[in-house]
């Protein structure tokens, strides 16, 4: 017979309940806020320098892609560009596959 247990349980959980419910509430708001602040907020700022970097291209800046490949833009167009790997070796890439921008002459050096 557990029938009397189930009645001092019964009437301790509607005062912990509503306590409990606003501190999940605010723990809730608190971990949006750190999530926002930690993930959200500095993967923004990186895509923004992307595409800041991407409409900054022009012809004769060196670049490297996603996958690696290093040359000269020839040629910048909407979406694609023109990037010149070796002498008279051209392929043409989507602009968003284009890494980093490098220093003038890196190539030469290399």
């Amino acid at each position: 017979m557990t029938f009397p247990t189930t009645f001092v349980l019964a009437q301790a959980a509607p005062g912990a309940a509503a306590n409990g419910g606003l501190s999940m509430i605010i723990m809730m708001i608190v971990l949006f806020g750190v999530m926002y602040f930690m993930m959200i907020r500095p993967q923004m700022k990186r895509q923004k320098e992307h595409r800041q970097l991407l409409s900054g291209l022009s012809k004769g800046d060196e670049v490297v892609t996603n996958g690696g490949i290093a040359g000269r833009v020839d040629d910048v167009g909407e979406t694609f560009i023109t990037v010149e790997i070796a002498p008279n070796v051209k392929i043409k890439l989507q602009k968003s596959a284009v890494q980093q921008v490098l220093p003038k002459g890196t190539l030469k050096s290399s």
